[in-house]
């Protein structure tokens, strides 16, 4: 039986405000992945986040980030390794003091990025991963596009589950439209449904211009502070679930 994880970012508050229909969201999904104070989210976010997941069954992972709240994540850094790996270490401690029972770790905005392409900053992740595992004593998960994060969190003995974007667009080398650029966010349900089945089904997502670019993955991502998120999500989940394709976290 084919079955897949469909994950969001979530717990994404600023300033005390959310900046996602979390509730809703949670109903759908099966994994989310909370921000822990680098680019959003406090104490009070992560508490209701955590709640939320046991509520629904929602699989917990941590959504940690540069420490860049001004800039929402989304800007690259100059860290050095051991400062990353303490600024990522605080916030998958910040996940866990509040309760949750985190199963995996998916970088966000630039680090996300970041790490597909920069060996230092992929083994600064990994390194406050495994840290985080080895005190946990059960194996936790990375979650991420392939590249040098994939090599990075082998090498330190933890899982890694490829991804797949349903709501951003591709560039036919099967990277990331860059936000802010033509094409880089798609909005409609009925296309991210039919592109989440396609996913399953055969492996590729239709890039800029056409093309069907490869996309092996286990995981799919919907961004929760999109406008549409909630109804793209509802639209995935029912197509899948029509399709005959299990919605469950691999975690």
């Amino acid at each position: 039986m084919a079955w897949i994880d469909l994950n969001a970012d979530l717990g994404e508050t600023v300033a005390g405000v959310p900046t996602a229909d979390d509730e809703a969201m949670f109903a759908v999904i099966s994994s989310a992945s909370i921000a822990c104070g680098g680019h959003a989210g406090d104490a009070a976010s992560l508490a209701v986040a955590v709640d939320r997941a046991a509520r629904f069954g929602v699989a917990i992972g941590a959504h940690p980030s540069y420490p860049d709240p001004a800039n929402f994540g989304r800007i690259p850094r100059a860290m050095l390794p051991a400062e990353l790996t303490a600024a990522v270490a605080e916030q998958l401690a910040a996940l866990v003091d509040a309760g949750g029972d985190v199963r995996y770790v998916k970088p966000h905005g630039a680090l996300y990025h970041a790490v597909t392409a920069d060996a230092a900053h992929a083994d600064a992740v990994a390194a406050a991963v495994a840290d985080l595992a080895a005190r946990l004593g059960r194996p936790v998960a990375v979650l991420g596009l392939p590249g040098r994060i994939e090599r990075s969190a082998r090498a330190a003995g933890l899982p890694f589950v490829r991804e797949a974007f349903l709501d951003r667009g591709y560039r036919p080398d099967g990277s990331l439209v860059p936000r802010g650029e033509p094409g880089a966010l798609l909005h409609d349900p009925d296309e991210v449904a039919a592109r989440a089945v396609r996913l399953v089904r055969e492996g590729v997502v239709e890039a800029l211009g056409g093309m069907l670019v490869p996309a092996e993955a286990a995981s799919l991502c919907l961004h929760g502070d999109s406008p549409d998120a909630v109804a793209m999500a509802r639209a995935v989940r029912a197509a899948l679930e029509s399709d005959g394709i299990v919605v469950r976290a691999p975690w």
